[in-house]
Order: structure tokens, then sequence, then C-alpha cells
């Protein structure tokens, strides 16, 4: 596998320096910048390709989390794990929300971080075990009912969770993207959220993954 080009941006300089030697042997990374603050970032995206970014959320000039949503917007294919001392749901779940692949607290170790960048890189969402500890966590309002679910449906949101995209779960089942479409809708509609990102959250803390 080729080297995933990366970029760390966090406003404190040793942080940056500390990761870049945490990952120096890393044979599947090469860092290739270093950024305190988001917007030379976004200028150097204007014109490098970058797989990966580790991002902190505090930033001098712009939120990690509005970051992301920019990132995005420039090159749709680059990963984003967010690296953050926040511990908000909130916070967690708005970033996954703006694009991030992954949520993990700087106190995680060099293991959490090596398997949520392997996860990213294959598409799917990622957390360090802290992080999915706050997500299972029941809301404030209390845990919903959990909805009754078909075979089908159980199915479906299995594969979802896994990463997979309405294409490959139906040829995996056998069935027209269109029909999968459908069945992620009423998923969305059952758990009464917004988007994936959070079907996946509450299936996990309603114990159905």
């Amino acid at each position: 596998m080729s080297e995933l080009m990366t970029a760390i941006v966090d406003d404190h300089p040793i942080v940056i320096e500390g990761l870049k030697a945490l990952l120096s042997n890393e044979t599947n990374l090469k860092i290739v910048a270093g950024f305190c603050s988001g917007e030379p970032l976004l200028s150097y995206l204007a014109g490098h390709q970058l797989d990966l970014i580790l991002l902190d959320i505090t930033l001098p000039d712009i939120n990690g989390i509005e970051l992301c949503h920019k990132v995005k917007e420039i090159s749709l294919s680059t990963k984003i794990l967010i690296l953050s001392n926040h511990t908000e749901r909130s916070i967690i779940m708005q970033a996954i929300q703006n694009g991030a692949s992954g949520y993990l607290l700087k106190n995680s170790s060099i293991n959490e971080l090596r398997h949520c960048i392997a996860e990213a890189i294959e598409g799917r969402i990622c957390y360090s075990r802290e992080v999915m500890e706050i997500i299972s966590r029941p809301t404030k309002n209390g845990v919903q009912e959990t909805p009754r679910l078909t075979r089908r449906e159980k199915e479906i949101l299995a594969l979802i969770a896994s990463g997979k995209t309405s294409q490959v779960i139906a040829q995996e089942l056998f069935l027209s993207p269109l029909t999968v479409d459908t069945h992620r809708k009423n998923l969305i509609q059952k758990f009464g959220v917004k988007n994936i990102a959070e079907l996946v959250m509450v299936a996990v803390q309603q114990q159905l993954l």
C-alpha cells in the first residue's frame, strides 16, 4: 500500500512534533505538513492532496468542526480524525456530521490511533474506547424506546454500521440500491435521528450492534 499523505493540525507546536515522533515509524504514513491553525491547511489543500488529517478542535482562527466541513468541500476523499480533549457528546456528534471519520481523545494509546487510522482509510467511522463510552451513555432525556426492527432492517443496520454503501449492501443482499436507501430512511425515521452517524450511535447505545 502506498504511503498516506498526512497532515497534523493542532494549536500547540509541541503536540504536532510529538505526533510526528510517535508516527515516524509507521510505514503506511508520511507526515508531509503540520499546521497550528486552520487557514494555512486550507491554503495547502488548494495545491496538494492529503489522504489523512489529524485535527484538533480548538484552533486560533477557526473551529475544528467547521474546518472539517471546509476540508470536505475542497477534498471529499481526505479522511479526518479528530484528536481532542473535548469530551462533550454534542461536539463528538457534530464532528462526525461535518465529515470526520473518527474521534479520539488526546490520551488515546498509539494502538487506538493506529486502529482508527486503518478504519478511516477503509471508509468506516471509528472512536477511541473512551469516546465510545461517552456516546453510548444515555442522553439527558433518558434512553428512548428501542424500535421494533424487521429481520431485513437488522441486517441492513449491521451492514451500515460496518461502513458499507447502499450499492455494496444491495449487491450482498441481492436487493436494488433504491430498496436499501428506503430501508435507510425507514431506520432513520424509526430511531428518530437525523443521519446515519446518529443512527449507528443510538443503535450502539441500545445494544443493537
